[in-house]
């Protein structure tokens, strides 16, 4: 990595041009001092048209050709969660700062790996999970923190909708790690972690497609003074994605969809409503990458905000949830 400077312009590089590529790379865009520089798939075509859509000077038909390049500071990895581990150790080995999708890797071994790999090579890595950076989200736990709502005495997250059935897709195949708890049972688990931290024991139940990837899944987690966060994740229903957490002084509804950029509204015990709303332009991707561009800037090789133990103990929980319901990859 380059001598950290306060305001050099941040080189990108993005592994994989999917469907949130597009969303990460226009967001992108949009913040100062940051340029997409190059782009990588093993479907040339694809990248092609990916980099003349956002103005990529550089083009690659192969991931290892990409990382030689030596002008790139940084690479998101945005492939499938199968591929997370395997990525993400490719581009520390050719000494690039590295900001993978969530979840980080398949299981606390891989994301275990992965840390240790940055730790020992000094380069910077962090879990894309955005919805940590939101300004809604940091409002929210910082109120809560405040004892906004009083003291926690349960949450409840859902996020679920019904896509299309199509075992090829990524969501849908399981050597791709498909499935509602790894694609979006992360989000109420995260929210539940920023609140509470790690669960004293985990209670959960999940349906199955034909294909045993899980299409559901319930799930408890149990903390100490009998506060519990009650989570779903579906992928058979449409439903308000949303994550309320009562206290003993109100409650607070972070409105839908609570993983985005939104809003809240604290219900007071004593009938004052308060409502909180936050403007943006973007996605919601921008806030992420600035951070990590300035985390490059001042040569720093672990985010505060989406620390390694942060992500490593989402990743112990939604093994655990795993365990519980027989799911294996």
């Amino acid at each position: 990595m380059e001598t950290p400077t306060t305001n050099r312009t941040i080189r990108w590089a993005i592994l994989g041009p999917g469907r949130i590529a597009h969303k990460f790379a226009s967001d992108l865009l949009q913040v100062p001092q940051s340029e997409l520089w190059a782009v990588a798939s093993r479907d040339l075509a694809k990248a092609l048209e990916f980099a003349s859509t956002y103005h990529a000077p550089r083009v690659y038909g192969s991931y290892l050709s990409m990382l030689e390049d030596p002008d790139i500071d940084a690479v998101y990895v945005a492939t499938p969660h199968a591929l997370h581990f395997e990525h993400t150790l490719m581009c520390l080995e050719h000494r690039k700062a590295v900001l993978c999708e969530k979840p980080f890797a398949m299981n606390t071994g891989q994301v275990n790996t992965m840390i240790a790999t940055a730790q020992s090579q000094g380069i910077l890595l962090m879990e894309a999970l955005w919805t940590a950076f939101l300004p809604h989200f940091q409002a929210a736990v910082k109120l809560i923190r405040e004892g906004a709502i009083g003291e926690i005495i349960g949450l409840e997250a859902a996020f679920g909708f019904q896509p299309d059935f199509d075992p090829q897709s990524r969501v849908f195949a399981r050597n791709m790690g498909g499935g509602s708890l790894l694609d979006i049972g992360i989000y109420p688990i995260f929210a539940a972690h920023a609140l509470l931290g790690m669960p004293e024991k985990i209670q959960s139940s999940a349906t199955f497609f034909e294909n045993v990837v899980d299409s559901s899944c319930q799930m408890t987690l149990q903390y100490p003074d009998g506060v519990s966060a009650r989570l779903y994740s579906t992928f058979l229903e449409n439903i308000p994605i949303q994550a309320t957490i009562q206290g003993s002084k109100g409650k607070m509804i972070i409105h839908a969809p609570f993983h985005a950029p939104s809003g809240f509204t604290i219900d007071h015990t004593n009938g004052e409503v308060e409502h909180f709303t936050f403007a943006g332009s973007a996605h919601g991707y921008n806030y992420e990458i600035a951070h990590f561009n300035n985390l490059i800037r001042e040569g720093k090789t672990q985010s505060e905000v989406m620390s390694f133990l942060r992500s490593r103990q989402i990743m112990e929980i939604l093994d655990g949830v795993r365990e519980k319901i027989g799911l294996n990859y």
